[in-house]
This record gives structure tokens, sequence and C-alpha cells, in this order.
């Protein structure tokens, strides 16, 4: 038997026709998974009627919605290869990305007129697009583009001719460029069914959940729960964007399950929670990642009866890393639990032995949703997947019972007078300081250590002082750890995961030391 990600619409459909498959909060309409079905295999077909060929890569340019989810699925059917662009990026980065893939389908919103105007105007040397697809009314569909409902009119509902399986691509994803040039991470179909089964078969999922999903669906943070939840047969609540005030709202009005946020998402959540208001009656969890997640930031949760379940991840593995589970979420606060059912994971040395418990190290992975490589770079790609283990870049701890903590990324770790320093342990314990609304340590030039910590803050409170939180960690961190400076900004830069931009704050801060 072949498998197509496609296939789990027309699955889905046959077996639970009925279902509420997509609720789409902006536009309010709510489709079956019957309904969802029909309109990709317009999709599948309108991209067939148009000359696309198995292989050919179909970028979008959207914000979450349906026309994403049902270009995503329909595409596969078909053998499109979706690139899903970030909708931040400036046409520059874009072009770069679009060039690099060889997109030659664009889908876009018209949220984002302006830049597919400019890219249009490059002509090829913007991009290899000569198909662009509008979605929105048509006074505002640039004269270059077709519609998006018209060619889905146009097209049949039935079934295409499946046209990819297995190890064909499916999409290309491609990585934030924190540092340099962004990478096309290449997933399949069998990498992104492997990644729903070892995710279905660690996480607390059931049939029957609704996953709300207020990430990007450019990201696999989102897309990965998209996926996930449809071959379980749930329901895929979607926001466009991320609303700290309407998710509330959402969670009650839509009985949400279960949900994903990163850490600064949970923070900003925090400030318009009224305990009197919201009903959280049907949330079972929130699962968080991209970035370590504090404890106090676990246990201020848990207090208010939501369970916070850190998950690790890389875009490389399709999503899936190490997960906690419910029974040790606050057991256990600070581990990012053990590997998923069908992923392995080591921490290992620089020599690639196996480190001791509670021993610093690189985290491998391994498992059948490894991606197969990064899109035309095969020396990158050498580099990082070295004997069937991904090379994460992520330094860990593991300890005697197999429970994972991450402590930083490798090019973010600080070496202080010969001591290996996580900026992500510091930025914990200031965390829990109040009238600390964010931070971020990075390293600054140290004559006497070589680097010694900065910790960057934004403030709750700007009564708050550095000499507080100077003195705050004391007694907490060894004092080789401690921060010798703080800076105070008013927003700690992000990537559109929630990522910390370390590389901005170190160009912002290069001139500082601590001496």
């Amino acid at each position: 038997m072949q498998h197509n990600i496609g296939q789990f619409i027309a699955k889905r459909a046959n077996l639970n026709p009925n279902t509420t498959a997509l609720v789409d909060i902006t536009s309010g309409r709510r489709q079956t998974y019957t309904e969802l079905d029909a309109r990709c295999n317009q999709l599948a077909n309108g991209l067939l009627a148009g000359g696309l060929s198995k292989g050919d890569r179909v970028a979008t340019l959207l914000m979450n919605g349906p026309e994403f989810v049902e270009t995503f699925f329909g595409a596969a059917k078909v053998g499109g290869v979706i690139v899903a662009l970030n909708w931040r990026l400036v046409a520059d980065e874009l072009s770069f990305i679009l060039n690099d893939s060889g997109a030659t389908v664009m889908v876009f919103g018209s949220a984002f007129n302006e830049v597919a105007t400019e890219l249009q105007s490059r002509g090829t040397d913007g991009t290899q697009i000569t198909r662009w697809i509008h979605v929105g009314d048509a006074a505002d569909r640039p004269s270059f583009a077709e519609s998006y409902e018209d060619m889905m009119a146009a097209a049949a509902h039935q079934e295409p001719t499946i046209n990819a399986a297995d190890d064909d691509l499916l999409f290309i994803m491609y990585t934030s460029g924190t540092t340099g040039l962004p990478k096309g991470a290449m997933h399949t179909h069998n990498t992104m069914l492997w990644s729903c089964l070892t995710g279905n078969s660690t996480a607390d999922t059931r049939y029957g959940d609704n996953y709300l999903i207020c990430l990007p669906l450019f990201h696999v943070g989102a897309l990965n729960p998209m996926v996930s939840t449809m071959q379980k047969g749930g329901t895929c609540t979607i926001m466009s964007e991320f609303d700290p005030v309407r998710i509330w709202e959402v969670f009650g009005s839509e009985q949400i399950t279960v949900t994903l946020a990163v850490p600064a998402m949970l923070q900003f959540m925090l400030l318009t929670y009224d305990k009197d208001a919201h009903d959280l009656s049907s949330l079972r969890w929130v699962m968080s990642g991209a970035a370590p997640v504090p404890v106090a930031l676990i246990e201020t949760y848990a207090a208010m009866g939501i369970e916070i379940h850190q998950v690790y991840g890389l875009t490389e593995t399709c999503g899936p890393g190490c997960l906690i589970s419910p029974d040790d979420a606050l057991a256990r606060a600070g581990s990012t639990g053990k590997e998923f059912f069908f992923t392995q994971v080591r921490v290992v040395d620089d020599n690639g032995n196996d480190c001791a418990p509670d021993e610093p190290g690189e985290v491998l992975i391994a498992g059948p949703h490894l991606m197969t490589g990064y899109w035309n770079r095969p020396e990158a790609t050498a580099e990082t997947i070295v004997d069937g283990w991904l090379r994460t870049g992520d330094i860990a701890v593991m300890d005697a019972d197999g429970f994972v903590y991450i402590q930083d990324r490798l090019k973010d770790m600080i070496i202080s007078g010969g001591e290996n320093v996580y900026p992500a342990e510091i930025e914990s314990v200031i965390f829990a300081m109040d009238g600390v609304n964010e931070v971020a340590v990075i390293g600054i030039a140290s004559e006497a250590w070589g680097e010694s910590p900065l910790a960057v803050v934004v403030r709750a409170d700007d009564s708050v002082t550095a000499e507080q939180i100077i003195e705050h960690c004391q007694g907490k961190l060894a004092r080789f750890k401690q921060p010798k400076a703080v800076e105070f900004i008013d927003v700690i830069p992000r990537n559109p995961t929630g990522k910390v931009l370390k590389r901005v704050l170190r160009d912002q801060f290069a001139e500082l030391t601590a001496d």
C-alpha cells in the first residue's frame, strides 16, 4: 500500500463524512471532511488544469485559513510540493526562497498583494513563477493573477488520479534563517506520515479532539498538528494569527481540547486571562516548544489548572524530538521529556560518544520522520545528518531516567573563563523575578574571562533596576554564570515562531564589554 498525505482527507471523508474537519475563526467557515475533501479535489484538479506536473513546487503566501489547508492537501494528492512562505519576510527574502526552490505556482492572499506585485514585476530575475493564484475579492485582485475561487469553480469535485506517495517530496520548509540564509528542509509523504504516527503514539491525542492552531501554518509547529489531527479524525480550529485576547474566548466557544503555544505566547496570554470570564472546561493541555519553557511559567499555568507539556523538535525532524508526558509535566518541570515513540534521541560529547547522565552534550535525533536533506545543499545535508543521526546543534543533559533537559543552542553557549554557560539557565532564574516580563541572555566580550553574560530585559515594572536583577541571581547561580551587566529594552526581537533572535541582540550590544 502506498501512502499519500492528501488521501488522509479522502479516508476521513469515507470514515467520518459528517465530522467537522475545519473551523476558521476569521471567516466563520466550517467544513466537514466530505466538504473539505471535495474542495481539496477541486484544488488538485485546478492545478492539473494549469499544467502542474509531479514534483512541481507550489508556493503559498497565505495567512492561516481554509485556502492554505485546501492547497496543502490538494497539491499533495497530485504530486505538487508545497513551499509555505513566511509572510513576514520582505520581497528580497521571498525572492531568494522562490528562486532557490524553483517554485512555478504561487497562491497568495489579498494581504500580500503589494509584495506579490513587487515579485511579479521582477520577472524571471525575481522568481520563476508562471501562475499566480489570488485568494480574496475580485476588486482586490492584481491584473496578473487569476482568481482562486474561479479556478475552484471550474474544477471537478471528483478525486484526481493520485500521483505521489511514500518517498516522493511533499513539502520544502525553509528554516527561519536566524543565522545566514535559510535552507529548505525536504519532507516526503513518508516522513510526514511517520511524524503523525510518532506524535499520535506519544502525545495525549484522541479521536474527536479539537486542536486550536494559532501559530502560522508555514511553521512545522502548526503544520504537524494540523495534519496529525486530521489523521486522527479530529477537528482543526484555526485562527488567522495569534491573538492573546481572542484565544481565551475561542477556548470556550469552540470547546478546544488541545493547542500549542510557544513560551512568548503563553506569557502574553497571562496578561489577558480572566478566571471569572473564560471557560477552560474542555482544555486538557497546552503543548509548548520552540524554546525552553521557564519553570516559573509552567507553575503559573498549573496554578490556573492548565497543564503545559513541553515539547522539543525541529523543522528537520518534521516536528517530533522529545515530549513530556502528563504524568511528569509538573514533577519534571523544566524537562522536555523523553523521545517520541518512533524516535531515538541521544546526547553526545564532542567525540560523538554518549554523555554520562547529567553531562551536557549535543542532541542527536534519529527516526523515519527525519528530513531527507536540505534542498540543493548536499554539503549542509552531509554536515547535519551523520550515519542516520541528525545533529541538532542543541545542548542538553539527559538524566539517569532518560529525561532530557534542553539547555541552549550550541551557537548561543557562552564560554566564560573556560566554563560553559547556558543562557537558558540564567534566563529561567531572571524570568522568575517579579517585575520582569521577558529576558534574553547573550555573551559580551570580557578581557578577563573571554565572554561574560549580559541580560537583556523587558520590564513589567519600570522601577526594577539592573542592580536588583544581578542581586536576584546571587545564590541562585554560580558566580561565573551570573550576569555581569543588564540592559533594558522595550521588545525582545523574535522570529515569527517566537524564537529569540540573539544574532540581532549581539549586533545591538556589540560594543558593550563586561570590564
